[in-house]
């Protein structure tokens, strides 16, 4: 049997796949680069894409526990531009992100 402080670790261990819309202040200021080099220092694939509405699109792959980390910084003061909003969605990794590219 798997206790509760067990079961949060292996969820925080499991592969996870990330995808974030930004709003805000967030094309033409730094943040996409922002984004990516937090992102490799979490040891996350994925990008990170200017969107015709003036959204940030972020998608990344790696350990739940890191995509977590990532999406508390892009909420956080001190990134480039302003975060107004974001949208959350989770889903199964497809393994298919290598690097970080900026779109």
């Amino acid at each position: 049997m798997v206790n509760e402080g067990e079961t949060s670790e292996l969820l925080s261990e499991a592969p996870a796949r990330l995808t974030v819309w930004v709003r805000g202040r967030v094309q033409g200021v730094g943040f996409r680069w922002w984004t990516r080099a937090r992102a490799l220092e979490l040891g996350l694939a994925g990008t990170a894409t200017n969107l015709d509405d003036g959204r940030v699109e972020v998608v990344v792959e790696g350990r739940r526990a890191d995509c977590l980390k990532l999406l508390d910084l892009l909420g956080r003061p001190g990134t480039p531009g302003r975060v107004t909003a974001t949208v959350v969605q989770w889903s199964e990794p497809r393994g298919t992100l290598v690097g970080f590219h900026e779109r």
